[in-house]
């Protein structure tokens, strides 16, 4: 299975790591008519993030009742997100969380949205973390019990994205305890990221940098050592690590 979580690029930022929600179109379901099926797939064949977006708008727009109107709008806000549109990614995977409140790849695409940009002396501080950490566990508790969107998805392809978006949700919820200078459940939070989602070279990277800000430089160290010794460390990624390990053994 392709990855869809994207690793490496400004990792000491809270930054989202763009979880692309594109599963495939169900194919358990049946388009209602003949114009349904070919809006169903203009969404398919569209090869740019605003063909993307278009298919889905028409297809939410011109069949209020399809069946498809979830997976027509998790890619319209994955296609905005693409683009770098992370308000209208937001209002659209806002208008897919109305369709199913259980869909976690949009609670994870909206939190992820939202941590960026808190603050640790921003008046609605408080109400911010609040929602963004009640996204992120609603989207644990979630996809634990996801169905497969569509036969056509493999059960062992499906797990993988169950465990790498729960990571995730986890790596965010560590980001938010770093905002709020809580290192020990930074370092949980991280610890879970790593060890549901190994390959993530950046999730070890962030928890050697708070196991340096919670005073624990020997742990931070030995992570350091063990990324610095893959030979396809990516190049930022390395730049970082080797930082965070000159931090840990002053």
């Amino acid at each position: 299975m392709k990855r869809t979580i994207l690793t490496g690029v400004a990792i000491m930022a809270a930054g989202l790591f763009g979880l692309a929600a594109q599963t495939p179109a169900p194919k358990d379901m049946k388009p209602k008519s003949s114009a349904e099926r070919k809006a169903v797939m203009a969404i398919q064949s569209a090869t740019d993030p605003d063909a993307t977006i278009k298919a889905s708008e028409e297809l939410v727009t011109k069949f209020a009742d399809s069946d498809y109107k979830e997976y027509a709008l998790q890619m319209e806000a994955s296609a905005y997100k693409t683009k770098g549109d992370k308000d209208q990614a937001r209002v659209v995977a806002e208008r897919c969380l109305q369709v199913n409140p259980k869909n976690f790849l949009m609670q994870l695409m909206i939190a992820d949205i939202i941590t960026p940009n808190i603050k640790k002396f921003d008046l609605d501080h408080d109400k911010e973390v609040a929602e963004v950490t009640k996204l992120y566990t609603d989207a644990i508790e979630n996809a634990k019990v996801a169905p497969k969107p569509s036969a056509a998805v493999s059960d062992a392809d499906w797990a993988n994205q169950i465990k790498w978006s729960i990571a995730a949700a986890h790596n965010g919820l560590a980001m938010l305890a770093q905002v709020q200078d809580k290192w020990d459940d930074a370092v949980k939070e991280y610890q879970l990221a790593v060890d549901g989602d190994p390959d993530q070279d950046a999730y070890s990277a962030r928890l050697a940098n708070v196991l340096v800000a919670a005073g624990k430089k020997k742990e931070a160290i030995e992570i350091c050592d063990k990324l610095l010794a893959k030979p396809n460390l990516h190049p930022q990624i390395k730049a970082v690590v080797t930082s965070i390990k000159n931090q840990a053994s002053q």
